[in-house]
């Protein structure tokens, strides 16, 4: 850690990035969930 370092804040683009894999682990989760229900309807 650098003197200069600012505090624990991550620059924005890095914390956009984060939302954005967040609700893309969310959708893939519910997608698996859908995906599984209809394989067993079929």
């Amino acid at each position: 850690m650098l003197w200069s370092d600012p505090e624990n804040e991550p620059p924005k683009e890095l914390r956009d990035m984060q939302d954005m894999l967040r609700r893309l682990g969310i959708f893939l989760a519910l997608a698996m969930v859908v995906a599984m229900i209809v394989l067993g309807v079929m």
